[in-house]
């Protein structure tokens, strides 16, 4: 294709979504108050080709992007964030759009000559959408516009991964994102590259990661950063799980196991299918718009508790192969794997840079992974039962429910027994249900305090008080005690067990 039918593409104005036009026009409107030329590049020039929705937009500008977004947060009122003070560039946080800025000199040209894929190497001049005009005209000097009917993902160079290795995530992200297939060449180099991902800043790989888990062929990405060498770059100690043997009832290795997990997560969050039993075994699993909502909650910047969710499922065996032993019997075990688990889980998660209250989060749900089915093992749960775990799993509490059935799943693969699976279910929905019952079971109200304690039953301050008043909750829960005087006759009655001295009346 010659240059002039490269320079003849545009698309319609109409394609870019509204609000996004609006704040295009505002943006474009102070940059040209402030001399400053811009070009829209990447993400949005793609997506409206694709006539997909985004929140993200890429802003090139000739100048200093960081002291730019600055200036344009102040004037659109948004919130300013420094993404890379080495490459300078600088996020513009708004109340429906991220903008990214960085900054390029010489031409348009040469600075998409720098950047990574060739469907994210087009431009559109910014000042085109405060002129109004009809068709938007594209620079497209790599391609990518073919590229994009052709569905293919390729490289703009072959140093597009040496100059910045988190491309190489983004790489398999957009690709299972958008559907697309990544070709020969461009694969090949990022098998090449794959090591330098570990230069890479653990809150960039953070991002990138979580937006592979948001994909509804969340496994299918996860197994092709492993063909290519990633998985294990970021996650090295994903590796040990390779060809870790489990018992007979499970249906993979460790390695192979914590994959399916991932995907019976999405199968019970409603986000994708489970090609291992009929699918009217999602039929009984708790499902409302409550949950829906509490799985869609945002736990920080970029993340959900259902994304976490996914991330935990990766991880939840991720302490197996140091914990194996094979007793006398020749019987397998992995004995405080879940413990010693989440100890490694909140490593992995500290070195990419996530949260304290993400890390906390799934930290709750490796521990915690095993608590549902030790639930059910005589019957249903007490009420007694169903308070600790609440007391104990948490803020992750319905999260680890979740959790366990996907990992019931994903052991038994097609040689799921249906009624296991029907206890298991049944054991789920009951906890569920007692956890939805005002007060009661999970945070019965307070009948006393430590200062009753220290004034009516003259104890001393100590964690003594702590540990009767944790005893008072569990009786509440289990039904022993309801009143105020039920709750200090306890109080005497276990104080004197413990050979304290005889409490005044």
């Amino acid at each position: 294709m010659n240059v002039a039918e490269k320079a003849s593409r545009s698309f319609s104005s109409r394609l870019v979504e509204p609000t996004a036009s609006l704040l295009l026009v505002r943006l474009s409107h102070f940059l040209i108050r402030q001399n400053i030329r811009a070009y829209v590049v990447g993400g949005l020039v793609r997506d409206t080709l694709l006539n997909r929705a985004t929140a993200d937009i890429d802003i090139a500008v000739a100048g200093d992007a960081l002291e730019v977004a600055s200036r344009v947060a102040d004037a659109l009122g948004g919130r300013y964030v420094l993404l890379d003070e080495l490459n300078r560039v600088g996020r513009v946080v708004t109340a429906d759009y991220e903008l990214d800025f960085s900054s390029f000199t010489g031409s348009i040209e040469q600075d998409l000559e720098r950047r990574d894929l060739t469907l994210n190497a087009m431009a559109v001049e910014l000042g085109q959408f405060s002129q109004g005009l009809g068709d938007i005209r594209v620079i497209d000097p790599f391609n990518g516009w073919d590229d994009l009917h052709q569905r293919v993902i390729r490289v703009v160079t072959p140093t597009a991964f040496k100059t910045d290795a988190v491309r190489l995530l983004r790489t398999v992200r957009l690709a299972y994102e958008l559907g697309f297939s990544i070709d020969s060449q461009t694969e090949a180099l990022v098998q090449r590259y794959c090591s330098s991902i570990t230069s890479v800043a653990g809150e960039r790989i953070r991002e990138e990661l979580l937006r592979l888990l948001a994909v509804p062929q969340t496994e299918g990405g996860l197994r092709y950063l492993d063909k290519v060498g990633l998985l294990t770059s970021i996650i090295p100690e994903l590796a040990q799980e390779k060809g870790v043997e489990q018992p007979k009832e499970h249906s993979w290795d460790v390695f192979n196991h914590s994959l399916k997990t991932v995907s019976a997560v999405n199968f019970l969050l409603r986000r994708g299918d489970w090609d291992y039993t009929d699918q009217s075994v999602l039929a009984e699993v708790p499902w409302s718009s409550a949950l829906s909502e509490h799985f869609n909650l945002e736990v920080s910047s970029g993340s959900s508790r259902g994304l976490l969710l996914k991330l935990a499922a990766l991880l939840h065996d991720i302490a197996k192969p140091q914990t194996k032993t094979i007793d006398a019997s020749g019987r397998m075990r992995f004995l405080g794997h879940a413990l010693e688990g989440a100890v490694v889980a909140a490593s992995i998660m500290k070195r990419l840079r996530f949260s304290t209250k993400e890390i906390k989060l799934v930290e709750a749900m490796v521990e915690h992974h095993l608590r549902p089915t030790q639930l059910s093992q005589s019957g249903l749960p007490s009420r007694r039962a169903i308070y600790r775990y609440f007391r104990d799993t948490g803020e992750a509490g319905i999260d680890v429910l979740l959790l366990s059935l996907a990992d019931h799943l994903a052991a038994r693969g097609s040689h799921l027994d249906l009624d296991e699976w029907r206890g298991h279910v049944q054991t789920v929905n009951y906890v569920l249900a007692k956890h939805l019952e005002p007060e009661g079971v999970i945070a019965p109200p307070m009948l006393v305090n430590g200062n009753d304690l220290i004034t009516v039953l003259g104890m001393k301050p100590g964690p003594e008080i702590g540990e009767l008043l944790e005893a008072v909750r569990e009786a509440q829960a289990s039904g022993e005690i309801e009143t105020r005087e039920e709750a200090l006759a306890y109080i005497r009655r276990h104080w004197l067990k413990r050979g304290s001295r005889e409490p005044k009346e």
